[in-house]
């Protein structure tokens, strides 16, 4: 059997430490070095990996594949740095702040013929992808409405994601990302979004609670509520009602009903972050070796970054927004 490679994590708080703990649950990779601008962030998170310690990732030479879980601002210059090098990337979501730089990323991976994929924990979730089998089976018949809430109240007045310069924006990029990428996931390509901001609660530049409706190319509505400062007690956060039934994803069980029934029937056990991630990983480093497939390619990266534009553009706008590209959002990059 093949050494296991070595990995690189840049940035190593918030995050970064989840990766660092993952690596207790890869078989086929070490964490050898950990990079961030704070020692007294990297140095202890290192120290626990066995790992070496810089402040530099220009530094970095002998490891195999990098995972980027710096603020978004800063993505496209560290990816392409070690995509230039021919390393492979696992970059944190999303995998920019605008379409132009996920394209050059993508390019750039091309041009190097090196491994590019971005982070989007929630598509490793086992529940998650047991609701699209459903769905794909027709198991609640025509798919007519989507839900999805992540809401809930966090202090954000000292956190990197607050401040619109490296974080690209507020709760819409941040938590916006992961449920846009999951209703790509669930139900295909998104063709037009309006977003309508909430009140701002805490004194942050960026926007706290937003509002997201959707529409996609088979008729189906959706809508997201995202919040730092508003906490909406539910037991599910996403649920899917079809002509037929209704699905719910829950943080602790997944169920699913039909109409003609009464009874709920379960399919899942929740939401495990870990598990989650460390699946995650696993399939990178298995993408590495050439042993498994990617579940996300570089595209799905543009086409998720292209939602959130077209979502921020509607902020400042008084109508709904196509997204770029249209139903052809997962286009290939020239």
């Amino acid at each position: 059997m093949k050494n296991p490679i070595s990995v690189a994590l840049i940035g190593a708080g918030g995050i970064g430490t989840t990766y660092a703990e993952v690596f207790k649950h890869v078989d086929s990779a070490i964490l050898t070095t950990v990079c961030d601008l704070d020692r007294e962030i990297g140095v202890p998170i290192a120290k626990q990996a066995g790992a070496v310690y810089t402040d530099d990732y220009r530094l970095i030479t002998d490891v195999e594949a990098v995972i980027v879980a710096t603020p978004p601002a800063t993505h496209p210059e560290i990816t392409m740095h070690f995509l230039r090098a021919g390393v492979a990337v696992l970059c944190e979501k999303p995998l920019a702040i605008d379409v132009a730089s996920a394209e050059a990323m993508v390019r750039e991976a091309r041009r190097s013929q090196t491994l590019l994929t971005m982070a989007s924990k929630f598509r490793y979730v086992p529940d998650i992808t047991a609701a699209r089998e459903l769905l794909k089976a027709g198991a609640i018949g025509e798919i007519i409405l989507y839900e999805n809430t992540f809401a809930s109240h966090v202090d954000m007045s000292r956190r990197w994601n607050s401040l619109a310069a490296i974080s690209g924006g507020g709760v819409l990029i941040d938590n916006g990302t992961h449920s846009l990428d999951i209703a790509r996931y669930l139900l295909g390509p998104i063709d037009q979004v309006l977003a309508i901001e909430g009140k701002r609660v805490q004194s942050v530049e960026v926007e706290d609670t937003v509002s997201i409706f959707f529409t996609t190319p088979k008729g189906v509505n959706g809508t997201i509520d995202l919040s730092w400062s508003v906490s909406k007690e539910r037991d599910s956060f996403i649920e899917i009602y079809g002509s037929d039934g209704t699905i719910k994803v829950g943080w602790k069980e997944s169920a699913y009903r039909l109409t003609s029934l009464d009874e709920w029937v379960q399919f899942g056990t929740g939401y495990d972050k870990l598990e989650a991630m460390s699946a995650q990983v696993n399939n990178f480093i298995g993408a590495v070796l050439g042993t498994e497939e990617l579940l996300i390619e570089a595209e799905d990266g543009i086409a998720s970054v292209a939602v959130v534009e077209a979502a921020y553009a509607s902020l400042n706008s008084p109508g709904w927004i196509p997204v770029a590209g249209g139903t052809d959002a997962d286009r290939v990059v020239a």
